[in-house]
């Protein structure tokens, strides 16, 4: 079925994606040791973070950005990791049904591809992930890129609108290469100035760790007194010496005047008991310490091993367009967990769930397909369709095409199909587009026998 779709709507299939999901279930689902070859539904790693319910994952692998040619059901305890091995084990096979050989595609998948075994099943397939900092090469090179400060300017890459409290991220690239389980790799460090929230924040808690330190540290040597000067300026500079990354110590040393007791005579200065020295300090933050931080925070390591020169060769903007359209599976994820389309699960064998699984990804399949076909006629013939509340886009979806379409009312008389109304102008837009007509809204089967309907 992927096949003959692929064909007819010439899908583009030199980039696939690949991601996992899980879905949540109600209920026991005990299963005995001879249903080993069932779908095994069971408690695991909940990305809906719902770790008290039993689960099972949908794997798919989609072309065009989100139409899935590849998917079906795993069990509730398995790893990306593992998933991603198996799919790779046998992607080459898979992938020359479409006349496609190792090399003439590319494999994209989140960070849990990053293995040793993951990476040497790849063999001659070409892959493009994420490169997880949990990998010291990553820290590396993006510390290089942002101290070398050599990048080169993509710009913006958004496809949506934006606002003025949503504004556009500019990318920027740095080539680099890494080496992993003793192979080089190509890397390519992506700087966002929408910097990742997560890193921010700890960064942050950082900052304030480093002065907290500094602050017991110069409360510590400020409350004692010297007898003389140049313990004081001992001191001190051991004090200046004590900086973190991320602040120093800027102390001196001051005099401390001790008077004698009692009231000064009238028209003479009060009298010097002795005289003591106490160090005065406060914290300067490294500006250009914590700004190098900052701009770490809003970078990420892209990892490939696509050449820069060749057939299949991909510049670094080419390569962020293509990871940045792995969010097209997370949209499909969204829809099968969509409420409207399927409410939660009550089946009670296994064997149903699979079966329910293989049914939703076929439908998403031809969900796709229709906004796929939507957005092709608009690219190809440079108009536009009436979107929501009337207004023109060039960016229609599948979902805004159904609800021009509520209402309408086929009636059959005499085994003859016609329309109770005539279509409106918006709906003849939206099939031109898809390249139908009324007489396809018109297929009626034969009637059983029976009551004829009204007109």
């Amino acid at each position: 079925m992927a096949f003959n779709a692929s064909c007819k709507f010439l899908l583009d299939t030199r980039h696939v994606h690949f991601d996992t999901t899980s879905v949540n279930v109600w209920g026991e689902y005990e299963q005995s040791a001879s249903d080993s070859d069932t779908l095994h539904i069971t408690y695991g790693y909940s990305k809906d973070h719902r770790p008290d319910l039993k689960q099972f994952l949908i794997k798919m692998l989609c072309v065009g950005r989100n139409i899935p040619i590849l998917g079906r059901c795993e069990d509730g305890n398995a790893s990306d990791k593992s998933i991603n091995n198996a799919v790779l084990s046998r992607i080459s096979k898979h992938m020359a049904k479409y006349g496609l050989q190792p090399g003439a595609f590319v494999y994209i998948a989140d960070s849990a591809i990053v293995t040793r075994d993951n990476l040497e099943m790849i063999g001659d397939n070409l892959f493009l992930t994420r490169l997880p900092f949990s990998y010291n090469e990553a820290g590396r090179v993006v510390s290089e890129a942002v101290a070398e400060n050599n990048w080169e300017k993509i710009g913006t890459l958004n496809e949506t609108p934006t606002t003025a409290k949503r504004p556009p991220a500019i990318y920027s690239v740095a080539e680099k290469t890494v080496t992993l389980y003793q192979q080089p790799y190509r890397a390519l460090v992506i700087h966002s100035t929408a910097h990742d929230k997560r890193r921010l924040k700890r960064i942050g808690r950082e900052i304030k760790a480093s002065e907290t330190t500094l602050t017991k540290l110069i409360a510590q040597e400020t409350k004692q007194e010297f007898y003389c000067r140049p313990d004081a300026e001992s001191s001190a500079s051991c004090l200046n010496e004590s900086d973190t990354e991320l602040h120093s110590i800027a102390a001196s040393v001051e005099e401390k005047v001790h008077y004698t007791r009692g009231r000064p005579p009238k028209n003479r200065p009060q009298k010097v008991a002795y005289i003591r020295y106490i160090i005065k300090a406060k914290i300067q933050e490294k500006t250009e310490q914590i700004e190098r931080k900052r701009k770490e925070a809003g970078c990420f390591v892209l990892l490939t091993n696509i050449p820069r020169q060749g057939d299949m060769a991909e510049t670094g903007a080419e390569l962020l367009q293509a990871y940045k359209e792995q969010n097209g599976i997370e949209r499909n994820f969204s829809f099968l967990k969509d409420p409207l389309i399927v409410n939660d699960l009550f089946l009670k064998k296994p064997e149903r769930i699979e079966a329910l699984g293989a049914v939703l990804l076929m439908a998403l399949m031809i969900w796709n397909l229709i906004e796929h076909t939507l957005r092709l006629h608009i690219k190809e013939s440079g108009g536009t369709l009436p979107g929501w509340d009337n207004k023109q886009t060039r960016r229609p979806t599948t979902f805004m095409m159904s609800t021009k379409f509520l209402g309408i009312q086929i009636v059959r008389i005499a085994g003859i199909c016609r329309l109770a109304e005539t279509l409106t102008d918006t709906q003849q837009q939206y099939m031109a587009a898809l390249g139908l007509s009324e007489t396809d809204l018109l297929r009626c089967r034969q009637s059983a026998p029976g009551k004829i309907p009204r007109e």
